[in-house]
């Protein structure tokens, strides 16, 4: 939502419902203070965290109103008596035309009513392009800064920085680096970071440090100030793809350098239906253990077309469950789908693992794997099968399709076992890298 200018508002400009949420009778003058009260204006989820932190990290998808929260941010904290800020953009034409200039931007959202707390006039800050320089009648000012030029950072000292797109930075570590160097002035010395989240390891960094404190936000949340039809636009073509979970939902999806599946690549292998399938397998990946340290149970179900096309139809994978628990889980999933067979890996429990399966269901048709090469080497066939097109996933496979595109020949960045991913290699490899006997057809 953008302030308009006092000149024009009036007590009958109030929306109905901040018409409702006034404490009273007020005058004109006072209605334009109150339209260019942040805390009133803008959503609780816009406004800054209380506690002890350095960094507030506002994670969020397009349109949620970041732009607007971080120039309102940085206007309070001129108010509240900070004299030495800096703004940083991916470029100087963002700084210029979104974080300064923008509808949402610092000239927009201050206006010549702006007072310190201490009753000193403000006004609106003087931009001068040439200095990079916003300036207020105080004497306060914020420099502004491109990451496409992280060494200009180094020598300016700051106690406030707002640091807009972070993901969207061009050497994001350097200009990081140079920036915290810097912002050592002031009683506390803090940054609001405003960004759609991208896999970016300086992005884990400051998520992992004691003091951030993090908002997350969805396009959603600002339905109310977004038009109709673009809301419904971005549903339409984005609600179940990769793209849409991160620049609407603002998800962190890893991918890892030379993993062997995209997220393009998954997306465009979705589909609405499952087709009909001549053999259906579920395969578990049993943990060595139950606690909640312990690695998950992977359990997925794929089944076989007439064209020998694959066809991954469920993951019910679950984490920190006892051998009873997993154990029902599978057969639930094998009983649902009528699955012709469960193929489970019995590395982790030799004889224990169908022990535990046949005390569900004694009557499944059980078939026991062992892996004798490394799961980067199972892996590879299977990911040359999805290169060839003859793989399809159904929807809903949020998690599985996170542990494929994040597995790299290292593993997983997070140190954990790809059970999921193990289980669907496992299921892939019986369907379509081994001979089958003669197909029965039946349709989901």
């Amino acid at each position: 939502m953008r302030a308009r200018r006092s000149k024009s508002l009036s007590i009958d400009t109030l929306p109905p419902v901040m018409l409702k949420a006034l404490p009273g009778k007020i005058s004109d003058i006072q209605c334009a203070d109150l339209l260019h009260f942040w805390p009133f204006v803008g959503r609780p989820a816009q406004l800054p965290p209380g506690g002890d932190w350095r960094n507030w990290l506002i994670l969020a998808g397009r349109g949620f109103g970041k732009t607007r929260t971080g120039a309102e941010w940085l206007r309070e904290q001129v108010k509240a008596g900070a004299m030495r800020l800096a703004l940083i953009a991916p470029t100087m034409a963002d700084a210029r035309d979104v974080m300064i200039g923008g509808e949402s931007g610092v000239l927009s959202v201050c206006w010549k009513g702006d007072r310190t707390h201490g009753g000193e006039l403000l006004g609106r800050p003087v931009f001068e392009p040439t200095k990079r320089r916003l300036t207020w009648r105080n004497g306060a000012t914020a420099m502004v800064f491109s990451a496409e030029e992280p060494e200009r950072l180094r020598g300016p000292q700051n106690e406030k920085i707002w640091a807009d797109e972070l993901c969207a930075w061009k050497y994001p570590q350097a200009t990081w680096d140079m920036a915290m160097f810097g912002l050592r002035m002031g009683q506390s010395p803090q940054v609001c970071i405003t960004t759609t989240p991208k896999p970016l390891g300086l992005l884990q960094e400051i998520l992992k440090d004691p003091s951030t404190a993090v908002t997350r936000g969805a396009t959603f949340d600002n339905a109310a100030n977004l038009a109709a039809g673009f809301l419904d636009a971005v549903r339409a073509k984005y609600e179940a793809t990769n793209l849409g979970r991160q620049e609407l939902y603002a998800e962190i999806l890893d991918e890892a350098e030379g993993a062997l599946w995209s997220r393009a690549a998954l997306d465009g292998i979705r589909r609405e239906r499952s087709p009909a399938l001549t053999r259906i397998v579920v395969a578990v990946d049993p943990p060595a253990g139950s606690k909640t340290t312990s690695d998950a149970c992977g359990i997925v179900a794929v089944g076989l077309t007439a064209d020998r096309t694959a066809h991954v139809i469920a993951d019910s994978s679950l984490r920190a469950a006892k051998p009873s628990a997993w154990a029902a889980k599978a057969v639930a999933l094998y009983q649902t789908l009528e699955a012709d067979l469960i193929l489970a890996e019995v590395n982790q429990g030799g004889d224990m693992v169908e022990a535990v399966i046949r005390q569900v269901d004694e009557s499944v048709a059980l078939k026991k794997v062992h892996a004798g090469r490394s799961k980067w080497l199972r892996a590879e066939p299977v990911a040359a099968l999805y290169e060839q097109g003859r793989v399809t996933h159904a929807r809903g496979l949020d998690a599985l399709e996170d542990e494929m595109c994040a597995f790299g020949t290292d593993g997983l960045a997070s140190g954990r076992s790809p059970d999921r991913l193990d289980a669907l290699v496992w299921a892939m490899s019986d369907l379509m890298l081994k001979a089958r006997g003669e197909p029965r057809v039946r349709g989901l």
